[in-house]
């Protein structure tokens, strides 16, 4: 699945860096083959363990911003036990998903379009079918839920705030 999406190490890793620490999310980096803590799925997936995001080079960007969004959506008691399983329900999971597009904006060589493209690629399912559909349309309940969380501005521009 996947096997054209943009990897970590086809991007900009200290914007990616720095755009996870505006958010107070560390990024490590894994070798190469070794096992990422955290990783919920495994292989090349993202892992979250406590304010840490570990990814290695071949890791998906998707999936690194999909694991920063279950942080920052996440409430603060959850965020305080984190280890691999963010949890949440199905309004904060497409919150997540809404939200990893945003963040997708704010990196140099990704973008929307690109993430779209990545997330259909690698399987993101929505009612609606791809992803830009689902932003056409159910997607505005996930970004109503963003926003009653202090995520994005009524606007639907990033607050740069964690759920409180």
């Amino acid at each position: 699945m996947g096997a054209g999406v943009l990897r970590v190490n086809g991007t900009d890793r200290v914007a990616l860096g720095m755009l996870l620490a505006r958010f107070g999310l560390r990024l490590r980096f894994i070798a190469p083959e070794e096992s990422i803590p955290g990783s919920y799925w495994g292989e090349s997936e993202a892992g979250l363990v406590a304010d840490c995001l570990f990814a290695r080079l071949d890791t998906p960007v998707h999936s690194v911003l999909h694991e920063a969004a279950h942080y920052i959506c996440m409430t603060p008691e959850r965020r305080a036990g984190l280890d691999r399983d963010a949890g949440g329900d199905d309004a904060e999971e497409c919150g997540v998903c809404y939200l990893q597009v945003l963040l997708a904006q704010e990196l140099p060589g990704v973008g929307r379009e690109r993430l779209c493209d990545d997330m259909d690629a690698w399987g993101y399912s929505f009612r609606e079918g791809p992803v830009r559909a689902w932003l056409a349309g159910d997607a505005r309940d996930a970004c109503g839920w963003l926003a009653r969380h202090g995520i994005v501005e009524a606007s639907g521009a990033l607050s740069w705030q964690l759920r409180a």
